[in-house]
């Protein structure tokens, strides 16, 4: 009798998760927009049916909701701007998903690698695509100049493998692990290159790619009207301004009238709250509304500008940088740019660059060689 109870609830349990199973929405009901978003990364509507993405968003979609929501309310001022940046230049906007993933839109996250920022640039990277990195200033905090540089990097990326999935999967990777992965697989497919028996990818590029999927499907379920969740909405964009070097961000806030904890917290790349002195001018973000005020009542001083009048030609040693032949010869880095047709900041040794100089640098030039 007992045998006959147990085996009654056995096959009773067995039949209670077939009629569940039978029950669980399919993923293209249950995300609409998947369509959408699988187009926009280049990826085969097929992998919908992938049974490592199904696995993925079983075993993770309640928490990606939640990081989801969290990520959105920490970054909604400044999504408009990050968006508006990724449409200018060919990118799709719904690569702000591998913003979220990377930082959840925190601008100055910190990575145990030592990435930093919304798009986890590494020094070497950063210094690559132009950010500056030093003591006072990291450009890898600053919503613009981080975005515009990722922009640069995933459209390199597109042009050497031409899928923006597979984009994305270098950005996480690397190239050189990417190129291999494929050459080992003998396919780009995405489902073979996910799939997390064969391996032929880093578990963690595995579920990165899947992690983008599937915030993307939830961020745009509730975009395009699928979703009866709340959404977030964008009320508070932001807009950049240009302030002399040195300028205070407490000095700003006092004539915006507003938190300096919040203007700080808008400029993150600035790490003690000043404006270096690396350049004449920087830009900082404020908010929008902010925009009348600050034209208002933001005065720049007349700036006189020395004439250049004589020109050096200069042979680029090992070691040195734009930055430190503007300031031996007392010059200003972007008109030296412009002298030699420079388009980026990547100097060769032994490069003969002209120096556009004033008379008394050019005098203490010539008395040095004397």
């Amino acid at each position: 009798m007992r045998r006959f109870i147990g085996y009654f609830r056995t096959v009773l349990l067995i039949q209670i998760v077939c009629i569940s199973t039978a029950f669980a929405v399919p993923l293209e009901y249950k995300y609409p927009s998947y369509s959408y978003v699988f187009n926009e990364f280049d990826v085969d509507e097929s992998y919908l049916y992938d049974d490592h993405f199904i696995s993925f968003v079983s075993d993770h979609e309640k928490k990606l909701k939640l990081f989801y929501k969290h990520s959105l309310r920490r970054g909604q001022e400044i999504l408009p701007m990050m968006q508006g940046l990724l449409v200018d230049d060919g990118v799709s906007d719904l690569f702000i998903y591998l913003s979220m993933v990377e930082s959840g839109f925190s601008s100055d996250a910190i990575s145990p690698k030592k990435a930093v920022g919304l798009w986890q640039f590494m020094p070497a990277t950063a210094k690559h695509y132009n950010l500056t990195v030093c003591n006072s200033y990291d450009e890898r905090c600053d919503t613009v100049s981080a975005t515009s540089a990722a922009i640069n990097y995933l459209n390199k990326l597109h042009k050497q493998f031409g899928k923006w999935y597979l984009a994305a999967l270098a950005y996480n990777c690397g190239e050189g692990r990417l190129s291999k992965a494929i050459k080992r697989a003998g396919t780009d497919d995405l489902s073979v290159l996910t799939d997390g028996n064969l391996k032929y990818l880093p578990r963690e590029t595995r579920q990165y790619m899947k992690k983008i999927l599937l915030v993307a499907m939830i961020g745009e379920n509730l975009s395009l009207g699928f979703s009866n969740d709340n959404n977030e909405n964008f009320d508070n964009p932001l807009i950049q301004v240009e302030v002399l070097a040195g300028t205070s961000l407490k000095e700003i806030a006092a004539l915006l009238k507003m938190k300096e904890e919040k203007l700080l917290d808008l400029n993150r790349g600035l790490k003690n709250g000043v404006v270096p002195h690396d350049k004449a001018m920087h830009k900082i973000t404020i908010p929008i509304e902010k925009m009348y005020a600050f034209y208002l009542r933001y005065e720049l001083p007349a700036v006189k500008k020395e004439y250049k009048s004589h020109m050096i030609s200069h042979n680029v040693s090992l070691g040195e940088t734009l930055e430190d032949i503007a300031i031996y010869y007392e010059a200003d880095k972007e008109e030296i740019k412009t002298s030699n047709h420079l388009t980026d900041d990547f100097l060769t040794v032994g490069m003969l660059l002209v120096i556009p100089v004033t008379q008394n640098v050019f005098e203490k030039c010539l008395n040095n060689l004397n």
